[in-house]
Formats: C-alpha cells, sequence, structure tokens
C-alpha cells in the first residue's frame, strides 16, 4: 500500500501545482448527468431508441478527441468512467472485457452508431472494435439494464460509439509514435466535405514486441464512411475492418497460445424526414485460436460467427414537453466452428417509450419491449425512470428497469478438458434498481453526481467447479456453465468535476460494487472477478510558463481494488503541443512501474513510454 499511497501522492502535487496556470482553450471534459441535454446537439444520422441525454438515468458521455493524447483506443477511454470495469489481457484493445456495475462482461452491450456489435462467440470479444478511434466522435455510457432500449445482453449497461460526420473542408491528421517494448503507433484520418457530400477514412496500427516472451501484438483497423444527403434524409454507408494477431502467453493457463481475431462491419443509416431512421448492420467475425503457438496441431480453434440487425425508429413531439420513440427491431446471428459445430438464432422485437420533461419540477419516462425468439418464448422488458427538481442546482431521480441475456454460443456448446458448456441453459434476467441526486453550486464550475444502486439477478450464467470436502480442487475437474441463483449486487457510483478556470478541468470519480457470496461449495471463475472499488483523479490544462500554452497537459491516477486483491494504481500522463501542424507528443503509462493483473494469472506490463508527433493540415 505504500506505492499506493506514494504515487498518489505525487500525482496530487503534480496536479495541485498546474490549479493556478493558466490553460488552452478547450477541453471540454463533459459531464453526463446534470447538463446532459447539451450533449445531444452532436450530428449523427443515428436514430437511438431513446436519447439518453434526456433522459433521468445514470449517463456518463465521453469526448475521444478530447482526451488526446493520453488515450490511443477506445478501450483507453473508457477507463476514464469509473462504473466500467475493464479487463485487459494486452495493449491497444487486445482481448479486453467490459462489464458495469460489478456484473460479469457478458452483460454488457456494445453499440455502434445504435447498431449491436457484441460477438455472439463469446462476451470476451465484445471490445474487439471494428474501428478506430478516431472515427469515434463520442461515446455515451448508459449505467444500468438498459434492455428496454437496446435488448440481450444490457444487465449491467451499455455503451454506444458514436461517429459523426465531418464539417465542411477537408483536413487530414497524420501521426506516429514509437515507445518501449518494441512498440509502433501510427493514425490517419481524413476528412472531406462539401455540400450534400463528406467522406471520412481513419486507419490505425499498434505494434508491440511484448513485454515477455509471446506477448507480442498487432491491432489493425480501418474505416470508410460517407454521408449523402438527398432527399427523403441523409444517408450513412459506414465499411470497417480490423486484424488483431497476438500472442497468448498465460491467457488461458500455462500455454504459450497464439490467437488472430478478424472483423467486418458494414451498416447503412437512413433519414427518412426528421423524426424516422431506417438503419440495417452486417458483422463477420473470426475467431483462430492454437492451444501451443509452435505446435499448432495439438490443438487448434477456428471460429466464424455473423450477425445482423435491421430497425425501423421513428420518434414524435407530444406538445411541446412530452414526445414518443417506438420502433421495431429485428436481429440474428449464426456460427461455424471446428469445436462448436453449426448453429443459428433470430428474433424480432418493439419497443414505445413515452418521455414527459419540465412537468412542473417533476421529469418522467415510461418505457416498454417486447422480444420474440423464433425457437419460442419471449422476454418483456419495461423501465421507469423519474426525477424531481428541488432547486435550480439540485435534482433527485431514480429508475427500475429489467434487463436479460441470452447465452453465447461457448456458454452452450464449447467443450474442452477445462471447461465445458452446457446447451440447457437458461437465458439471464434481471431487474435493476437506482436512486441518484445532481448537484451543480457555483454557477455551473463544480457538478456532482451520485448514485445508489441495487441489481437482482435470476439464472446468472458463471463457469464454476464444486469445492472438494479437503477444501481443495482437482486439477483434472473442468469449469462447468451453470445457473447461478441470488447473485445480487449493490454499489454506489459518484463523479465530481472542478472547472478550474475556462481552460482547466479536474475530475474525481468513484465507484464500489458488492456481490452476494457464491453458494456454498461452489467456485467461480468470471462472476466475482469484479472491480469491488475503482477511484479515478484526473487533471486536464497547461504547462506553466510563456511557452507552455501551447502544450496540452493530462493526468489521470487509477486505483483499483479487485475482489480478493490488493488494491493497485495506475499513473498515466500526456503532453501535446497544442498549436501548428507539427505536433509533438508523450504518453507516459503505469509511471510507478506497477505490476497488477486485471485477469487472474495474467499479468500486464510496466512502465511505457511512447514519444512520436502528429501532421495537421486543415483547409476549412
Amino acid at each position: 500500500m505504500n506505492k499506493i499511497f506514494g504515487s498518489l501522492s505525487l500525482c496530487f502535487f503534480c496536479l495541485v501545482s498546474g490549479f493556478a496556470q493558466q490553460s488552452s482553450p478547450g477541453d471540454s471534459s463533459q459531464s453526463g448527468r446534470v447538463s446532459a441535454v447539451v450533449q445531444s446537439v452532436s450530428v449523427t444520422t443515428a436514430l437511438e431508441p431513446f436519447p439518453l441525454a434526456e433522459s433521468d438515468r445514470s449517463v456518463e458521455f465521453l469526448a475521444p478527441e478530447d482526451e488526446r493524447p493520453l488515450k490511443n483506443s477506445v478501450v483507453d477511454v473508457l477507463r476514464g468512467d469509473p462504473s466500467l470495469n475493464l479487463q485487459a489481457r494486452g495493449g491497444s484493445g487486445v482481448q479486453a472485457d467490459l462489464s458495469v456495475r460489478g456484473t460479469t462482461f457478458e452483460q454488457s452491450l456494445i453499440l455502434l452508431n445504435g447498431l449491436r456489435i457484441n460477438d455472439a462467440e463469446t462476451g470476451h470479444l465484445n471490445l474487439d472494435i471494428p474501428v478506430p478511434l478516431d472515427a469515434v466522435g463520442r461515446v455515451d455510457v448508459l449505467h444500468g439494464s438498459g434492455s428496454t432500449f437496446y435488448g440481450s445482453d444490457a444487465i449491467g449497461g451499455a455503451v454506444n460509439l458514436l461517429t459523426e460526420r465531418p464539417g465542411p473542408g477537408f483536413s487530414l491528421m497524420a501521426s506516429s509514435g514509437v515507445g518501449n517494448y518494441g512498440s509502433l503507433e501510427q493514425h490517419l484520418r481524413v476528412n472531406y466535405a462539401a455540400g450534400r457530400v463528406a467522406e471520412q477514412f481513419t486507419g490505425s496500427r499498434d505494434t508491440s514486441d511484448g513485454f515477455i516472451a509471446d506477448r507480442n501484438y498487432s491491432s489493425n483497423e480501418a474505416a470508410l464512411e460517407s454521408w449523402l444527403t438527398l432527399k427523403p434524409g441523409t444517408t450513412d454507408v459506414l465499411v470497417a475492418v480490423s486484424d488483431r494477431p497476438y500472442g497468448a502467453n498465460l491467457f488461458y493457463g500455462p500455454y504459450d497460445s497464439w490467437e488472430r481475431t478478424k472483423g467486418w462491419f458494414a451498416s447503412v443509416q437512413q433519414q427518412i424526414g426528421e423524426r424516422t431512421a431506417a438503419s440495417f448492420g452486417y458483422r463477420r467475425h473470426s475467431d483462430m485460436f492454437v492451444l501451443f503457438a509452435d505446435q499448432p496441431e495439438i490443438y487448434e480453434n477456428n471460429h466464424i460467427t455473423t450477425s445482423y440487425e435491421g430497425a425501423l425508429r421513428r420518434v414524435d413531439a407530444l406538445g411541446r414537453k412530452a414526445s414518443v420513440s417506438y420502433g421495431v427491431e429485428a436481429d440474428g446471428s449464426g456460427i461455424r466452428s471446428n469445436s462448436l459445430g453449426e448453429h443459428g438464432r433470430n428474433q424480432g422485437a418493439g419497443y414505445a417509450n413515452v418521455s414527459l420533461r419540465e412537468l412542473g419540477r417533476f421529469s418522467l419516462s415510461v418505457g416498454a419491449r417486447e422480444e420474440v425468439f423464433s425457437g419460442g418464448g419471449s422476454v418483456f422488458s419495461p423501465n421507469v425512470a423519474g426525477a424531481f427538481r428541488l432547486s435550480q442546482t439540485l435534482r433527485l431521480r431514480g429508475a427500475v428497469g429489467h434487463g436479460f441475456r441470452l447465452p453465447t454460443y461457448v456458454d452452450l456448446y464449447y467443450s474442452d478438458p477445462s471447461t465445458i458448456g452446457n446447451p440447457a441453459l437458461r437465458p439471464e434476467s434481471s431487474w435493476s434498481y437506482e436512486s441518484g441526486v445532481d448537484w451543480s453550486p457555483g454557477g455551473g464550475r463544480v457538478t456532482v453526481t451520485a448514485t445508489g444502486f441495487y441489481l437482482r439477478q435470476k439464472d446468472s450464467i458463471d463457469y464454476s467447479k464444486q469445492e472438494l470436502a479437503t477444501d481443495a480442487l482437482t486439477s483434472a475437474e473442468p469449469w462447468q456453465a451453470v445457473n447461478v441463483q441470488h447473485l445480487n449486487i449493490v454499489g454506489v457510483e459518484s463523479t465530481v468535476r472542478v472547472r478550474l478556470t475556462d481552460r482547466q478541468r479536474l475530475q474525481f470519480g468513484y465507484s464500489a460494487a458488492h456481490a452476494a457470496s457464491p453458494p456454498a461449495g461452489l467456485i467461480s471463475e468470471y462472476a466475482f472477478n469484479y472491480a469491488s472499488q475503482n477511484a479515478i483523479f484526473g487533471w486536464s490544462g497547461e504547462l506553466p510558463g510563456r511557452w507552455g500554452r501551447e502544450v496540452s497537459a493530462r493526468t489521470q491516477v487509477n486505483v483499483v481494488q479487485r475482489t480478493m486483491q490488493t488494491a493497485y494504481p495506475l499513473w498515466d500522463v500526456g503532453l501535446e503541443r497544442n498549436v501548428g501542424r507539427v505536433r509533438p507528443y508523450l504518453r507516459l503509462l503505469n509511471l510507478s512501474n506497477m505490476g497488477y493483473q486485471e485477469i487472474p494469472q495474467v499479468p500486464m506490463q510496466g512502465r511505457t513510454a511512447m514519444v512520436g508527433a502528429a501532421f495537421l493540415w486543415d483547409r476549412r
């Protein structure tokens, strides 16, 4: 613990020394809850099932552009929300899992422009994002059940990555950097917009030789998005690809394994007037795994999953202070695998949500979704959220909602000497309850949000072993997929943001979650490996002195305590020149050189330094 407090003290000194300095234009670090309605002005083609910016739910809005140069991938950006538990096996988004509010990684839904990109094979691949970070203009994070709006998997919450149409003119951004562990990174973004047409191309490549043997990786993404505005509205076409080969030493046991995932994503969004939008998305994902990198013939898995989603959504005004959002959706998935076989499933849904705003001091939203499955059966998911404004600066809110999750194909059909699936698994279901307060004193210079939550689950899916009477486990006993009852979670989350000057920001976030103990005699593999406490302390501004005004600076400390582990700090610092066409940058990660594991028995790399430069050309 001395290392933790030493790192925190040093970071706090650095932050305090910067408070009195003037800073540069522009950190728009965004609070999601008190002034959330401001976030809904972003220019996107996607029509969401319900605009989270107008909700009375616990929501976080992250702006990737404001996180430069500290963040290099979508996974890095998501670490700015303390309610998200990121469990990575490597850098730059390689084999990273995400969970919300103490749930498992399979209970959180990832979307791209409102379309599902969760992988039907396994939740381990939900953050295998097909688009580069530079393609993402905004990230909306819903805390708590989101199945009313998004369907399966949104038990703990949902993360929606939103692209944005570029402004008029031509712009180019290219960057390259190098670092220790043989690390290289390159990014490219080209924007063009004139009249009714806009184009954006983004690409990124991040590679490393690895900090230990067989932990090298290469993370590659590219996306092309086109917008064409004609009657009856804008057409948005997005095509994205990703390719990630990486050494998987220790990922799934004491083996020098190797894995490669590839993703293809295509979507079409069509506005039909101002209030209606149709969308269609298709995703193909392949996963090749070799247990022994030098002897692939001993054990190899090859999985190919395909999925599609179509939606027709509409929003109608019900007077000046009310609206109704409604729509229909259809989606399906299939898998071809040498170990899982061939399987497929489809489902359809209809939803509606009525939002009543500014009814005196009250606001209220009521929604419901009916999901119907091709094999028979259905799930009804209601949601109610409301708020009461005590004053101009203080607001109380609360929400209750239903969530559900279908088992993945690995949950159902996978089998090897160490893991056995279960075709008889029942879908998970849950009820989420929350209440919170939003406070914005001092003319908006300070915003404080705090939320307490309770998640009651039924038929939770976990991989477990039976404990023997001798309190020992036989090494040959496999993990078995089972439905677990009474896996309930209680917790709190809070965020404080301070606008120190017009150009400096300070943020503190904290979350804590506690799950009920597993049933007697049952040992859990996944459900109880969560961040029981997560604190974030961050500052953004400029360096002191005359020339410091040309240097944007950011620092962030995460202190994480996982169940049955000692707390550990991760301290990151980023510096970047903010003027001129050539903008050098420096990114320092894990400055305290902390040895830590986000997934048991999978060590993460130590202190990392990246130095590079970005070239910008803007003709707008």
